[in-house]
C-alpha cells in the first residue's frame, strides 16, 4: 500500500469546486475493463468532482501535473486567493513570474507551471477575449474541436485536455489517461502491452461505458498509488493482497522472482 494516498474523496477544487458526485450502477460488465471499473466501486467512495468552469479547471490540472491531489490542492486554494477575480485569465497572464510560482510551490514544478499557467491566461485573452467566453468554447463547442484547441496550448497534454473536458465541458465517455492509468490497463492485459497513452485511452473508452468514464479514471489512479505501484505493486505479497488479482495478466510482473518492469518490456 502506498503511504501517501490519494484521499478517499476526491478533493479537486476544494470545497468550492460545485459537489457534483459521480455514480454509477456496477453490474452486468460485459468487458473486463467494465468489469475492473466496478470492483474499483467497491473500493472506493464515489467521487465528488468540482464543477469548475473550464479554465479554473484547465488551472487545477495542470497544477495536478506529477504530483497529488493532496500536495496540489493547496497550490489551487492559495492560487484561487490571490489571483481569482473579474477574469482569471487576466489575472494569470498579468501575474508577475516569481510571486505566482511561489502561490503554487506546494505543486511541485513551480517555475516550469507558473509559466505554462501565464501562458494559457495569455492564450484565452488572445483567441477567445475571456474566460467566460473560453468556458462557453469549452462546454459549447465540438468536443473534437475543443479537444485540439486544447492540445495546442503549451503544456496542456492530452490527459489534460480529457479532464478538462470531462470535468467541465461535461463530455461523457472521455477517459482520462495518466501514468497510472497507462500502466494498470496494460498490466492487466486489457490494453497491449505496448500501447501508447492515446492508445489506452481507445481501448478503454471503447470497453467502457460512458457513464462509467468518469469514476473509472480517478478510481484507477487511486487503485495505482495503493495498489498497483510501478516499482511495488501488491501482487508481489501474493494474490490475496490485491482486489484485482484474478482479472489481471500480471504483464512485466514476476511474482517468483519479484522482477517488475514495464509491461512493454516484458517477455
Amino acid at each position: 500500500m502506498n503511504d501517501d494516498p490519494e484521499p478517499i474523496e476526491n478533493i479537486s477544487g476544494g470545497d468550492e469546486g460545485g459537489g457534483i458526485a459521480d455514480s454509477f450502477d456496477p453490474g452486468g460488465a460485459e468487458t473486463r475493463a467494465e468489469e475492473v471499473v466496478d470492483r474499483l466501486g467497491e473500493l472506493y467512495w464515489q467521487k465528488t468532482y468540482g464543477g469548475q468552469d473550464a479554465f479554473t479547471c484547465l488551472v487545477r490540472t495542470v497544477l495536478s501535473q506529477n504530483t497529488s491531489d493532496v500536495a496540489s490542492q493547496p497550490a489551487h486554494d492559495d492560487l484561487m486567493k490571490r489571483y481569482a477575480g473579474d477574469d482569471l485569465a487576466e489575472a494569470l497572464a498579468d501575474a508577475e513570474h516569481a510571486q505566482l510560482a511561489e502561490t503554487i510551490r506546494s505543486a511541485g514544478l513551480y517555475n516550469q507551471k507558473a509559466d505554462v499557467l501565464t501562458e494559457a491566461g495569455e492564450h484565452v485573452l488572445a483567441e477567445y477575449g475571456s474566460t467566460e467566453a473560453f468556458d462557453r468554447f469549452v462546454t459549447e463547442g465540438d468536443s473534437n474541436d475543443v479537444r485540439q484547441a486544447l492540445l495546442d496550448m503549451n503544456g496542456v497534454g492530452p490527459k489534460t485536455a480529457d479532464c478538462v473536458l470531462l470535468f467541465s465541458g461535461g463530455q461523457a465517455g472521455v477517459f482520462p489517461v495518466d501514468t497510472h492509468v497507462h500502466r494498470i490497463y496494460r498490466r492487466l492485459g486489457i490494453a497491449p502491452a505496448d500501447a501508447d497513452h492515446e492508445d489506452v485511452r481507445g481501448v478503454l473508452e471503447r470497453a467502457v461505458p460512458a457513464t462509467k468514464c468518469g469514476f473509472g479514471h480517478t478510481a484507477s489512479i487511486q487503485f495505482g498509488r495503493e495498489y498497483c505501484s510501478a516499482r511495488k505493486p501488491a501482487c508481489l505479497d501474493g494474490p490475496e493482497a490485491c482486489p484485482m488479482s484474478d482479472v489481471c495478466d500480471q504483464v512485466g510482473v514476476d511474482v517468483e522472482s519479484s522482477e517488475v518492469v514495464d509491461p512493454a518490456d516484458a517477455d
